[in-house]
């Protein structure tokens, strides 16, 4: 896929390769979400791991829960740390051979390792986390202010493209395996190192030519940089008020993004457990829902910078209602497809969306640490989200139309939220913040 930006759209000094290469991220980590979290790992560990028991959902939610709670303890500290550093790259490098290598040690998991499978997912996951928030904070630095919903949809509809490509050879293998009589237990493992592998040959580019938009700040003498980011991210926590549109919105996103992380976690598990997918079924849903997904992105991109972001979103979430109430209802196998591909459009336009408005709201020079503050808001959504759906599951000895039912909540939730964020109050306060140094380091 070429990505053709005219200049207008691009920050000044940057050129259509380092966009294209930023962009090649998404599409390279995208196939560890699809993969490892979306439909083949999380079916197989509900199933296999942990033996279809009562608890199986909720042990999965609760795992993922775990990395995600360590992600938000750290990703604010560790984004103030890159913007002092100008270490976004470097640390983006760290966090992306982390979540190669841990995936491609699932492939040793099998039925009942319940305690080597949960490690390695919230370790594996906890990077990948780590890694998402940073490749977000490189936008502002890429796109000028009028286009980074446009450049956002561009980077995440190649992301599902990613997400189509990886998940598309695993279905290959599953059904050369199937065909000669291989089990779950057997051809699931191997679908990790191809997922594994195909993430560190799709990242290379990002390696080779994005650059490291930002430079080293200073900061006191008597401060050594860790003792700067931690002064950095104090000051940032305490002024939150003056950016109380982000903050507003970043409530919004806790809310919203929990129905969706809900959505991304457990789609497979509710194909085979509810509608009775089998693993190919499932496999072949999600790759049309990435190809849905990635149109999402890309019409959404375009749209958001033309009407705005506030409508934008709107937009969205009254999609995910909608798509809550097909599925609580679906019976059949065509409903089904039909709300699992709204969610697809919804689920691209939501996720580009969302970045490029905390790109609208973040203050320059501050984009890594501002981005950990988003990345926060996601985790934290990705929490409470999965883990009610696990919860309401158990209770209800698996009833996952109802737990499916009352995720739509967090999207009314969401929606009301939404409402009360200004745009351009709230992109005032972040350019403010530039003619304000003395917030940033504060004696």
């Amino acid at each position: 896929m070429t990505l053709k930006i005219k200049s207008q759209y691009r920050a000044s000094g940057v050129n259509q390769r380092e966009i294209w290469s930023w962009a090649m991220y998404d599409f390279a980590n995208s196939g560890y979400t699809t993969s490892v979290i979306t439909t083949i790992f999380s079916a197989y560990f509900v199933a296999i791991v942990a033996n279809n028991q009562e608890w199986a959902t909720f042990l999965w939610t609760g795992t993922l829960a775990i990395s995600y709670l360590l992600i938000i303890l750290t990703a604010p500290m560790l984004g103030a740390y890159a913007d002092i550093c100008a270490a976004k790259k470097r640390f983006l490098f760290i966090s992306t051979v982390g979540c190669i290598v841990f995936t491609g040690l699932l492939f040793f998991v099998g039925s009942g390792d319940l305690w080597l499978a949960m490690a390695l997912i919230i370790i594996a996951n906890f990077f990948f986390g780590t890694g998402e928030n940073l490749i977000a904070a490189f936008l502002p630095e890429l796109a000028q202010g009028k286009a980074l919903g446009r450049i956002s949809g561009w980077g995440t509809s190649l992301g599902f493209i990613g997400g189509l490509v990886s998940l598309g050879c695993s279905l290959v293998y599953v059904i050369w395996a199937e065909e000669q009589g291989q089990k779950a237990d057997q051809f699931v493992p191997v679908t990790m190192l191809i997922t594994s592998a195909l993430f560190a040959l799709f990242c290379i580019p990002t390696f080779f030519y994005l650059k490291e938009g930002g430079l080293p700040q200073s900061h006191p003498a008597s401060q050594d940089n860790v003792h700067a980011a931690f002064k950095r991210l104090s000051t940032t926590i305490k002024g939150l008020s003056n950016y109380r549109d982000l903050l507003r919105f970043l409530i919004c996103l806790i809310f919203y993004q929990a129905g969706i992380q809900t959505v991304i976690v457990l789609a497979a598990v509710y194909a085979q457990q509810a509608m009775h997918f089998n693993v190919a079924d499932t496999m072949l849903l999600v790759i049309v829902v990435n190809i849905t997904a990635a149109l999402g992105a890309l019409i959404f991109g375009n749209i958001q910078d033309k009407i705005g972001h506030i409508p934008t979103i709107a937009l969205t979430l009254f999609g995910w209602i909608i798509m809550i109430l097909l599925i609580w209802t679906a019976e059949s196998r065509p409903i089904f497809w039909l709300a699992a591909n709204i969610a697809g459009l919804c689920l691209g336009a939501s996720q580009s969306a969302g970045r490029a408005l905390v790109g609208f709201f973040t203050p320059p020079l501050r984009y890594a640490e501002f981005f950990g503050l988003w990345g926060l808001a996601v985790k934290f959504s990705s929490i409470i989200g999965p883990i009610t759906y696990g919860i309401i599951s158990w209770f209800s000895s698996g009833n996952h139309r109802l737990a499916m039912l009352l995720t739509g909540s967090y999207f009314i939730i969401g929606l009301i939220v939404l409402m009360s964020v200004d745009v351009r109050r709230g992109r005032r306060s972040a350019l403010h913040t530039k003619t304000t140094p003395s917030l940033i380091y504060s004696k």
